[in-house]
């Protein structure tokens, strides 16, 4: 009864996230039926529980791909997802297997953690805390992206971003920002702060 329960305050806070980090929702229940960032959020978490059982491996990926088909956003199972993520419009997202996704996350339309080899170990990025990741854009192989960090749209970043940096550009120039800026939950354009 307690893992159901918290399995309910984790869903719970994947509504909350997506209502306070989207002005244009107006319910919680709007969210829930409407949101497919949120759709497929839940079903990755279910998908990843059926992952750590070996005998449920080829379900997983069945239900995963499924979720793909119906929503947009592929999340494979494997990947390690933190509390509060929050997918904005979602269409096109993709997350790769040894990804790893820190809490209160921001992903836009587009965006990208996925891999440079085909070589089997971590091969995705991991993302810390707060990390905002603009629409289209690609971090690949396994780089580190610091807590607070923001990737500007169309980035693509291959070299590790530190704490509070903005990654812009083809490839991915890293800028600092002061310590003054507004908090992730704002979103703005990371192209302010250059």
């Amino acid at each position: 009864m307690d893992r159901m329960w918290r399995f309910l305050v984790v869903l719970r806070e994947d509504l909350e996230a997506a209502r306070r980090r989207d002005p244009a929702a107006r319910s919680l229940v709007e969210v829930a039926l409407g949101y497919p960032g949120v759709h497929a959020l839940w079903a990755y978490r279910v998908t990843h529980r059926m992952w750590r059982e070996p005998g449920l491996r080829l379900a997983a990926r069945l239900l995963s791909q499924a979720t793909r088909a119906a929503t947009g956003i592929e999340i494979h199972p494997g990947a390690q997802i933190g509390r509060r993520l929050f997918i904005d419009h979602g269409m096109g997202i993709v997350i790769g297997e040894t990804a790893v996704v820190g809490d209160d996350v921001v992903l836009f339309h587009g965006a990208t953690l996925g891999g440079r080899s085909m070589r089997r170990g971590k091969r995705h990025p991991t993302l810390g805390d707060n990390v905002v990741v603009g629409a289209g854009a690609k971090i690949l192989g396994p780089v580190w992206i610091g807590d607070g960090a923001q990737i500007g749209a169309n980035a693509v970043v291959v070299k590790d971003v530190p704490a509070h940096a903005v990654a812009v550009g083809v490839p991915a120039v890293i800028r600092t920002r002061s310590v003054a800026s507004p908090a992730v939950d704002l979103v703005e354009d990371p192209a302010i702060y250059i």
